[in-house]
């Protein structure tokens, strides 16, 4: 069931599913651009499987999407304030420690919110993003035009088209999602992602080339192991069984190492 909060001005909202049985230990989800909790984590099994294997498992909708508000301009989207929002959602749930999920637009909040609040993170897995975390500014330009053309029949370029099909399909504001695109375009220096201490799995499509490999972005971090979601593009890879079983693994490891 969806709920909502109040952070920046803004109601967002957010899926808190818990478990009668098993450890319960939180898994927060972000996810990613013109998608939301539905499309990015209901619908690919990731709820299923992690509450399922005993997991209290959590989704925010980002501003900007679905059911939370949607402002128009591109400050609001920075990436530092869309990781607050999340930040404040663990507030407001009274969570203290949690492992943090982000696929694609939401890997690069996790890998923020982590950056900035490494106590809070028990593990962090980033689906659909890899090196350019470091040397990509997020989507193209492009495709914020493309979803304010009032003629979309005519968008010639397959990206551009797919991401404003998508945002269609999902029924979003498409305003918002132009603003979003122009307001995100934070990266990472190396020197930060060095820092991100936090044990990290980064699970990338091989058929992927929007997210980059992900060999070059583990090399740069302190305790991360890259993933192969064989086969798959940036849509069909979050979904994917391998990767749903890889995260469950990878939480499992570190929560037996907890005790």
């Amino acid at each position: 069931m969806i709920q909502t909060f109040i952070h920046d001005g803004l109601r967002l909202a957010y899926r808190d599913e818990r478990n009668t049985s098993g450890h319960d230990t939180p898994v927060l989800l972000i996810h990613g651009f013109a998608s939301s909790i539905e499309v990015n984590w209901v619908f690919p099994g990731w709820f299923k499987t992690l509450g399922e294997a005993g997991y209290r498992v959590i989704a925010i909708e980002n501003r900007g999407h679905g059911a939370s508000d949607k402002p128009h301009q591109p400050a609001a989207y920075s990436t530092h304030r869309m990781a607050s929002d999340a930040l404040a959602l663990l507030d407001h749930l009274g969570i203290e420690r949690t492992f943090v999920q982000g696929y694609s637009m939401g890997a690069r909040i996790s890998a923020f919110l982590t950056l900035d609040h490494p106590g809070r993170i028990l593990g962090l897995a980033m689906g659909g993003l890899g090196i350019h975390l470091v040397d990509g500014v997020g989507l193209p330009l492009g495709i914020a035009e493309a979803l304010e053309r009032h003629d979309p029949e005519n968008i010639t370029d397959p990206t551009q088209l797919m991401f404003r099909t998508f945002a269609e399909k999902n029924r979003q504001d498409l305003a918002a999602l132009a603003a979003c695109i122009r307001g995100s375009r934070q990266v990472m220096d190396r020197d930060e992602v060095k820092r991100l201490r936090t044990p990290t799995l980064v699970a990338v499509g091989t058929n992927d080339p929007i997210a980059g490999p992900p060999e070059p972005l583990v090399a740069m971090m302190p305790d991360a192991r890259a993933f192969a979601i064989e086969g798959r593009d940036h849509n069909l890879a979050v979904g994917d069984r391998s990767h749903r079983a890889a995260v469950l693994a990878f939480y499992e490891e570190l929560r037996s190492k907890r005790g």
